[in-house]
Protein backbone atom coordinates (compact mmCIF):
# COMPACT_ATOMS: atom_id res chain seq x y z
CA UNK A 1 0.00 0.00 0.00
CA UNK A 2 1.39 3.48 -0.95
CA UNK A 3 -0.19 5.63 1.52
CA UNK A 4 1.08 9.14 2.00
CA UNK A 5 -0.89 11.41 3.68
CA UNK A 6 -4.52 12.62 4.31
CA UNK A 7 -5.40 14.64 0.77
CA UNK A 8 -8.47 16.22 2.17
CA UNK A 9 -11.52 16.19 4.47
CA UNK A 10 -15.05 17.10 2.99
CA UNK A 11 -17.87 18.27 4.89
CA UNK A 12 -21.30 19.75 4.14
CA UNK A 13 -22.74 22.95 5.67
CA UNK A 14 -25.65 24.67 5.63
CA UNK A 15 -24.66 28.27 4.44
CA UNK A 16 -22.27 28.68 1.80
CA UNK A 17 -21.36 32.24 2.98
CA UNK A 18 -21.05 31.87 6.86
CA UNK A 19 -19.19 28.72 6.48
CA UNK A 20 -16.32 30.15 3.85
CA UNK A 21 -16.09 33.71 6.44
CA UNK A 22 -15.50 31.45 8.85
CA UNK A 23 -12.72 29.01 7.47
CA UNK A 24 -11.09 31.84 5.81
CA UNK A 25 -10.94 33.17 9.28
CA UNK A 26 -8.95 30.40 10.51
CA UNK A 27 -6.70 31.05 7.89
CA UNK A 28 -7.77 28.55 5.02
CA UNK A 29 -7.03 29.87 1.26
CA UNK A 30 -9.20 29.38 -1.07
CA UNK A 31 -7.68 26.81 -3.78
CA UNK A 32 -11.38 26.46 -5.93
CA UNK A 33 -14.74 27.82 -6.01
CA UNK A 34 -17.58 26.27 -7.83
CA UNK A 35 -21.37 26.91 -8.50
CA UNK A 36 -22.73 23.05 -9.28
CA UNK A 37 -26.11 22.25 -10.28
CA UNK A 38 -27.58 21.94 -7.17
CA UNK A 39 -24.46 23.47 -4.69
CA UNK A 40 -21.77 25.16 -4.10
CA UNK A 41 -18.41 23.11 -3.79
CA UNK A 42 -15.43 25.32 -2.13
CA UNK A 43 -11.65 23.83 -1.94
CA UNK A 44 -9.97 25.25 1.01
CA UNK A 45 -6.36 24.84 1.64
CA UNK A 46 -4.35 24.86 4.76
CA UNK A 47 -0.38 24.35 4.86
CA UNK A 48 -0.71 21.23 1.89
CA UNK A 49 -4.16 19.88 3.47
CA UNK A 50 -7.65 20.41 1.65
CA UNK A 51 -10.91 20.82 2.95
CA UNK A 52 -13.54 20.45 0.99
CA UNK A 53 -16.86 22.18 1.39
CA UNK A 54 -19.99 21.45 0.19
CA UNK A 55 -23.45 23.59 0.41
CA UNK A 56 -26.37 22.17 -1.16
CA UNK A 57 -29.37 24.46 -2.01
CA UNK A 58 -31.95 22.56 -0.15
CA UNK A 59 -31.33 22.59 3.54
CA UNK A 60 -28.94 19.42 4.75
CA UNK A 61 -30.44 17.39 7.61
CA UNK A 62 -28.81 18.15 11.11
CA UNK A 63 -26.05 16.52 12.86
CA UNK A 64 -27.69 13.64 14.75
CA UNK A 65 -25.78 14.56 18.07
CA UNK A 66 -22.70 15.76 19.34
CA UNK A 67 -18.97 14.00 18.33
CA UNK A 68 -20.42 10.66 19.58
CA UNK A 69 -22.61 10.15 16.04
CA UNK A 70 -20.99 7.38 14.11
CA UNK A 71 -18.95 9.10 11.30
CA UNK A 72 -16.47 11.86 11.47
CA UNK A 73 -16.04 12.67 15.03
CA UNK A 74 -14.02 16.33 14.71
CA UNK A 75 -10.90 17.55 12.68
CA UNK A 76 -8.18 18.56 14.57
CA UNK A 77 -5.23 21.48 13.54
CA UNK A 78 -2.10 21.17 15.11
CA UNK A 79 -0.69 23.85 16.32
CA UNK A 80 2.77 25.54 17.64
CA UNK A 81 0.62 27.02 20.73
CA UNK A 82 -3.21 26.09 21.93
CA UNK A 83 -3.60 29.83 24.00
CA UNK A 84 -1.82 31.63 21.65
CA UNK A 85 -4.56 30.01 18.82
CA UNK A 86 -7.53 30.64 21.46
CA UNK A 87 -6.23 33.97 21.77
CA UNK A 88 -6.44 34.54 17.89
CA UNK A 89 -9.88 33.20 17.58
CA UNK A 90 -11.35 35.18 20.52
CA UNK A 91 -9.75 38.14 18.78
CA UNK A 92 -11.97 37.35 15.58
CA UNK A 93 -15.07 36.10 17.76
CA UNK A 94 -14.57 32.51 17.97
CA UNK A 95 -14.75 30.94 21.09
CA UNK A 96 -13.14 28.29 22.53
CA UNK A 97 -13.45 25.27 25.71
CA UNK A 98 -11.24 25.72 28.24
CA UNK A 99 -7.68 24.50 27.71
CA UNK A 100 -6.94 21.15 28.48
CA UNK A 101 -3.94 18.39 28.63
CA UNK A 102 -3.96 15.07 26.75
CA UNK A 103 -2.10 12.90 28.77
CA UNK A 104 -2.34 10.20 26.55
CA UNK A 105 -0.41 12.20 23.52
CA UNK A 106 1.04 14.61 25.15
CA UNK A 107 0.41 18.59 24.98
CA UNK A 108 -2.59 21.26 25.32
CA UNK A 109 -5.64 20.95 23.12
CA UNK A 110 -9.17 22.09 23.32
CA UNK A 111 -12.46 22.44 21.06
CA UNK A 112 -14.42 24.85 19.42
CA UNK A 113 -17.16 24.64 16.70
CA UNK A 114 -17.44 25.91 12.90
CA UNK A 115 -20.79 27.41 12.08
CA UNK A 116 -22.80 23.74 11.73
CA UNK A 117 -21.71 22.65 15.51
CA UNK A 118 -18.53 20.41 14.04
CA UNK A 119 -16.03 20.05 16.59
CA UNK A 120 -12.88 21.46 15.81
CA UNK A 121 -9.99 20.86 17.87
CA UNK A 122 -6.89 22.91 18.49
CA UNK A 123 -3.89 20.32 19.59
CA UNK A 124 -0.11 20.56 20.20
Amino acid sequence: MNLKTVHHVAIIVSNYEVSKEFYLKLGFQIKRENRRSKDWKLDLELDGCELEIFAPDEMPPKRVTGPEAAGLRHLAFRVKSVEETVAELAAVGIECEPIRYDDLCGGHFTFFKDPDGLPLELHE
